[in-house]
């Protein structure tokens, strides 16, 4: 029998100002001296009426300063004289402070957060225009958020006026190109984090598990991962799947509202946010405790395609090279139970068997669940590298309307889920301490 684990406590674990610091420095440099950098701050989303949305923070401005309020715009300026790195955000007001809280300010932006100089953000149309003056390009998120781009055309606009033809920029530049690039490859100091945010979910999922009994709600088991992750001080990264029975062959389902039955699997996909970086974790177990043999059969399946998958996260594999294991693996196991006919070759080179196995086994993981970076350089599928972080999700889903396979098999929803760093001899399964050996999983679930 397992043995409960000891309540871990997570100390709040930020980036240091000199790590953001570096990071600026390297976009400079690869932006050139004659370039200017502009990154806004996510606006505030409003839910309804006077209500909004918990507020976070554009991943990009985060990225580059950990500034974590709206209303701001960082501008990098390489080779200006008086400060590269720019701030523009809120004054301090007592009367704002009162109702919303304290706010950071232009003192605290450069003492507490690096930065070279800050202004307020009410100041911005009369300073920023004349800091862009004499620039080749503009480089920015161009596109995004239609407010801050028809501001940066005011800007232009205004420059040609007021300034008889001196130079403005003639070039707007997309800052994914070179900034996303950047983020691909993950820091010491990120990893911290994202094994922190990894290890506050594996602890939700084993609260999960704990709290699936048949007759309560998919919500109740939502609202234990939920408690775990705010008891810790994160918030989850997306809104969690918790999928019973034939539910869980639905890939995006959020309904969550299901009641849990005796005899039917549950698919919990939820993740943690750390100061902004994500983790991703998925389980599928049975709500009895025990897997049917059918449900075993293909459980087992998944995680041979997984681990399979997992050996591929090496440096100098291609992405791709962790789908094509799992595809392999989990089509040779349909074929054998019976689920496909003909061989597995024939399988894979028509393409059959997407309808068990519709999507990618996996994508890159930082400060967005589904994180920045492109999969295929020059046409060709990336090679992985040390500091890249994927996660690797292979699944089985038998539509529960499929009547070319057998009753016994039709609704059986199934996806294993971790989080797998490169490391420079390797990787590192960063989720590792969720049980995930079907034996391990009942003997948890035999305990509650």
């Amino acid at each position: 029998m397992l043995q409960a684990r000891p309540k871990q406590r997570h100390r709040a674990l930020t980036m240091s100002a000199e790590e953001y610091a570096r990071r600026r420095r390297q976009l400079m440099r690869m932006a050139g001296e004659d370039a200017v950098l502009l990154i806004a701050a996510a606006p505030e989303r409003v839910r309804n009426a006077d209500a909004n949305w918990p507020y976070r923070q554009d991943s990009d401005l985060h990225y580059l300063s950990g500034f974590p309020e709206p209303e701001a715009v960082l501008a990098l300026l390489p080779g200006r004289k008086h400060g590269e790195a720019v701030l523009f955000c809120r004054e301090r007001d007592a009367e704002h402070e009162r109702w919303h809280g304290e706010s950071i300010g232009a003192e605290r932006a450069v003492s507490e957060h690096g930065m070279d100089d800050a202004f307020p953000i009410d100041d911005i149309d009369d300073i920023l225009p004349g800091m862009i003056e004499g620039r080749a390009r503009v480089y920015c998120h161009f596109g995004r958020e239609p407010e801050f781009d028809a501001r940066l055309l005011g800007w232009m606009r205004r420059l040609r006026q007021l300034r008889g033809g001196g130079v403005v920029p003639k070039e707007f530049v997309a800052l994914g190109h070179l900034l996303h690039d950047l983020r691909l490859y993950k820091s010491r100091g990120e990893l911290k984090l994202m094994r922190s945010s990894a290890s506050i979910a594996a602890e939700a999922h084993r609260a999960a598990m704990q709290a699936a009994i048949a007759g309560r709600h998919e919500y109740e088991v939502e609202a234990e991962i939920l408690r775990v992750m705010r008891r810790h001080g994160a918030v989850p990264a997306f809104p969690p799947i918790v999928a019973s029975g034939t539910n869980a062959c639905v890939m995006h389902y959020t309904a969550n509202r299901a009641v849990l039955r005796d005899g039917d699997l549950l698919l919990v996909d939820a993740g943690a946010e750390v100061d902004c970086y994500a983790s991703d974790i998925t389980r599928t177990f049975p709500v009895s405790g025990r897997y049917s043999r059918e449900q075993r059969a293909l459980y087992e399946v998944v995680l041979a395609a997984q681990q399979a998958a997992i050996d591929e996260v090496l440096p100098g594999r291609a992405f791709n090279a962790a789908h094509e294991a799992a595809v392999h693996v989990i089509t040779e196991g349909l074929c054998a139970l019976g689920l496909i006919k003909g061989s597995a070759d024939e399988a894979i080179a028509e393409g059959s068997y997407k309808r068990f196995f519709p999507v990618k086994t996996g994508h890159w993981l930082g400060l967005d669940v589904h994180d920045v970076g492109d999969y295929r350089v020059d046409g060709e599928p990336r090679l992985l590298e040390p500091g890249m972080v994927v996660t690797v999700e292979p699944g089985i889903y038998v539509p529960p309307g499929d009547f070319t396979v057998a009753e016994r098999w039709r609704g059986i929803g199934i996806r294993i889920e971790d989080d797998v760093a490169v490391v420079k001899d390797g990787h590192e399964v960063l989720t590792s301490d969720v049980p995930k050996d079907a034996d391990e999983i009942e003997a948890l679930l035999a305990s509650r």
